[in-house]
């Protein structure tokens, strides 16, 4: 680890231009992440593009730099290319994948499953969130953190973590936290951006999600779907429907939350939460998907009830 630190540090020192995604519809580890670490290259002397395949979601456009992030990649050349947060290659998106314009690529990653695509690869599923294995980088870097870029790193953790709740929240990412809330980051501020700032669509979305919950596996499991439909009738859209998996999960008894999110016809994304005691990375790779030991995902096709049918019997046989 210390090693491939070096290694990607002695990259920063040596290139000038460095292009900077993560996946579709970044999360706030995924836009924390990639503003910190391009916030701590621009204040180092290089050129930084942020390219995300889907816009920055409502939620995080308070973060410094969030304004910058580009829907196309320059066409121009690249020393660098840094992939933060992204479990697989693919879901940087069809123009990254094809962009040809990069002279090295470096992955950052805290996810169980993920690839290693790049020449240079800082994957750590003990990390908190890929925030810390920026955090990690800029310290190596004797970089004195500035209230921009801790900033961004907080809401990388925090959103993460499930402010704190969750149980990748270890001590390094508590440590981080204070030297972050020593830099200047309020934590009530952001608390109020976060969760105190939600637009009425998406309460409305929200309500018609929780209409369609169903336990299932004599309780120790449980669901919620938001289709097309819902997206139309409350005008809101996927953005808004971050963290509805976890509404399944709080309920007594309940150890796996399933989340059916339609973005076809016939084509879902399916989102995966445990307590703890199941590892749903497992079943969902058995799904084609990937992810943590308590947060998982993939897509299927097919109608509703062909994917719930599947999905229901992959857990409960899991359970």
């Amino acid at each position: 680890m210390t090693e491939t630190i070096h290694n990607i540090l002695h990259e920063i020192s040596c290139n000038q231009s460095f292009l900077l995604t993560t996946h579709e519809g970044p999360d706030g580890d995924a836009v924390g992440s990639t503003l910190a670490l391009a916030s701590f290259l621009r204040q180092i002397g290089k050129e930084v593009c942020v390219h995300y395949r889907d816009p920055v979601p409502d939620l995080y456009s308070f973060l410094p730099g969030a304004a910058t992030v580009q829907p196309h990649i320059p066409d121009q050349d690249f020393d660098v290319a840094f992939v933060l947060d992204i479990g697989e290659l693919r879901r940087a998106g069809e123009e990254f994948c094809r962009f040809s314009r990069i002279g090295k690529m470096i992955n950052l990653d805290h996810h169980l499953s993920c690839e290693n695509f790049g020449a240079f690869n800082l994957i750590d599923s003990t990390a908190a969130a890929t925030g810390v294995l920026v955090h990690r980088i800029v310290s190596a870097y004797g970089f004195e953190l500035d209230f921009q870029t801790a900033l961004c790193l907080y809401v990388a953790i925090i959103t993460d973590t499930g402010s704190f709740r969750y149980s990748n929240a270890n001590r390094e990412a508590f440590t981080i936290a204070g030297e972050l809330i020593d830099c200047g980051v309020n934590a009530w501020d952001v608390a109020e951006q976060l969760y105190e700032n939600q637009p009425k669509k998406r309460l409305e979305l929200l309500s018609l999600a929780l209409a369609t919950l169903e336990l299932f596996k004599g309780g120790l499991a449980a669901s919620v779907t938001v289709t097309l439909d819902m997206y139309k009738n409350t005008f809101a859209d996927a953005e808004f429907t971050d963290g509805f998996v976890n509404y399944p999960r709080s309920i007594k008894g309940v150890e796996v939350a399933v989340f059916f999110r339609q973005i076809e016809e016939l084509k879902f994304k399916v989102g995966f939460r445990s307590k703890g005691k199941v590892n749903v990375a497992a079943f969902s790779a058995a799904l084609g998907g990937g992810g943590h030991h308590n947060a998982a995902g993939c897509t299927l096709d097919g109608s509703l009830e062909e994917v719930k049918e599947l999905v229901y019997r992959t857990v409960e046989a899991s359970l």
